[in-house]
């Protein structure tokens, strides 16, 4: 193995192979066992992206509450799915798809574009400027704003769809679709996350679309792979321990390390990055 890569896979917890129904099992009962840890807790909020993570978690999060229901017989459990577009969404029959797939018990469309432009707009006329880039980033943390007040007011949890080869690497807005009560599918690749969804029967274009964060205006639909420099495919044989070029295991490595504070929660005096 290259160097990194067994520390890697052990803190990701990602397995060289799995067996599907079992995850798929697996992470029902985690969602279900964090419902009865939390008895006040009656709703899952995810935001819907029309991609393959959210997908995944909405479908297994709706199968979850339909087991709440169906166990405890009370009939308050939803999972609510929410629409958070800015402005007008390039892939929006993806969405329509992935919820027709998933048959969420309500679904909510809040638009981030004003509230968005009006944090850019507060800031310009602050004199500061900018990026198309940082824009992106609000515009992830105004969907996960959106996601903890309908939380607020359904006495629900927030699910976050981030996975081990988006971990690895950092693909991640810091507090914004990095930001979640619970993170069901962390400790499965992108591989693995078809696989359950090919098990669940979802459409196949949901899975095979090219994943984008979809963020920057001035670059729309920027492939992830393109971004990070190396392919999702290249990312999962590293994770389940396989063997990858030199350029690639060196290229996830720079990732894995300039992305560390996005895996760790604030820094306090006590955490060992320096010492006194």
């Amino acid at each position: 193995m290259h160097p990194l890569q067994k520390e890697i896979i052990e803190a990701l917890k990602v397995k060289p192979v799995i067996k599907p129904e079992e995850e798929i099992e697996k992470t029902i009962r985690f969602m279900k066992a964090y419902l009865k840890a939390h008895p006040f807790l009656k709703a899952f909020v995810l935001g819907i992206s029309g991609g393959q993570d959210s997908t995944l978690v909405g479908k297994l999060a709706q199968r979850a509450l339909a087991e709440m229901r169906a166990e405890t017989g009370d009939d308050s459990y939803a999972f609510i799915a929410v629409k958070l577009p800015y402005g007008i969404q390039a892939d929006a029959k993806d969405v329509e798809d992935a919820l027709t797939f998933i048959e969420p018990d309500k679904v909510l469309t809040v638009n981030i574009q004003l509230a968005t432009d009006a944090i850019v707009s507060a800031l310009v006329e602050n004199g500061e400027v900018i990026s198309d880039f940082n824009k992106g980033n609000i515009k992830a943390r105004q969907r996960m704003v959106v996601q903890y007040a309908i939380a607020g007011e359904h006495n629900g949890a927030v699910l976050g769809s981030d996975h081990a080869a988006e971990s690895v690497t950092g693909f991640f807005t810091k507090f914004g679709d990095g930001a979640a009560d619970l993170m069901p599918i962390w400790r499965l690749n992108k591989r693995q996350g078809r696989l359950l969804l090919k098990t669940l029967q979802s459409p196949e274009h949901l899975y095979e679309k090219i994943p984008t964060a979809d963020l920057e205006e001035e670059r729309p639909g920027f492939a992830d792979e393109e971004a990070l420099g190396v392919s999702y495919e290249a990312i999962d044989d590293y994770l389940e321990g396989k063997t990858v070029t030199d350029s690639e295991a060196e290229r996830i490595a720079f990732w894995y390390n300039r992305t560390k504070h996005k895996r760790h929660l604030p820094i306090t005096i006590y955490d060992d990055f320096w010492k006194q």
